[in-house]
């Protein structure tokens, strides 16, 4: 396969996007069958970090961040660049002027399976990040790599155009062909566990009406008053 970039991707419709990043990473991962989760060593580079957008894959070197700025070019408003170097990868990849870049053309936010620097800057601009690793250790910009082809960032597939959400929790990857039925299913279950959440602010046990005794005494659990 040659090393390409592919300009035109198809994206998930945007109000369903915007429904599965107000659903957040754990009842998405929930909903699609605990599925697409990246591994969790992928951590945002500051707390409140949030993201919501369609995946603009890039694959490249290890250590190279050159694909990364041809990315950029290509990106529309609200565009999540989601980066997979071709070998394990701690180098700080992506830094403060590349965000500046990425704030000028609407991207919105960057998963990286490497290292990034310049946190405090990044931080100071509120441009959302997730990485492997933090590190000062610089880059080359002289290898080829493709931009828009199906990639695997830390562990997970992902194809241009997926949608990608990031929290707190983590970032999981929605298939843009599914994105419609995982919100649904996200919208259902957040419904149920607002049922839940009001039985047990009652006092209800989750023992009761989750069916969970049936369970303990399938396991042979034995309650006593003493050991």
């Amino acid at each position: 396969m040659s090393n390409r970039v592919v300009r035109k991707i198809s994206r998930a419709d945007a109000e369903v996007i915007r429904a599965l990043g107000e659903q957040g990473v754990a009842t998405i991962h929930e909903a699609q069958g605990r599925t697409g989760v990246l591994r969790r060593y992928m951590r945002p580079i500051y707390p409140s970090a949030r993201v919501a957008g369609s995946a603009m894959t890039v694959l490249c070197p290890a250590g190279d961040n050159l694909m990364i700025h041809a990315a950029v070019e290509v990106c529309e408003p609200g565009d999540v660049l989601i980066v997979a170097p071709s070998l394990e990868s701690t180098h700080g990849m992506f830094g403060e002027l590349l965000a500046t870049s990425c704030r000028a053309h609407g991207v919105a936010g960057l998963v990286i399976d490497a290292g990034v620097r310049d946190v405090t800057d990044i931080t100071a601009m509120n441009f959302p990040v997730w990485s492997k690793a933090i590190s000062a250790e610089g880059t080359m910009k002289s290898g080829a790599g493709s931009v828009n082809v199906e990639i695997v960032c830390a562990g997970a597939v992902v194809c241009p155009g997926d949608v990608i959400v990031g929290d707190q929790d983590g970032v999981v990857i929605v298939k843009r062909e599914a994105a419609t039925e995982v919100a649904r299913l996200g919208a259902e279950r957040i419904s149920r566990e607002e049922k839940s959440r009001e039985r047990l602010r009652a006092g209800e046990l989750g023992l009761d009406f989750y069916g969970l005794r049936k369970k303990l005494n399938e396991l042979g659990i034995d309650y006593v008053d003493e050991e």
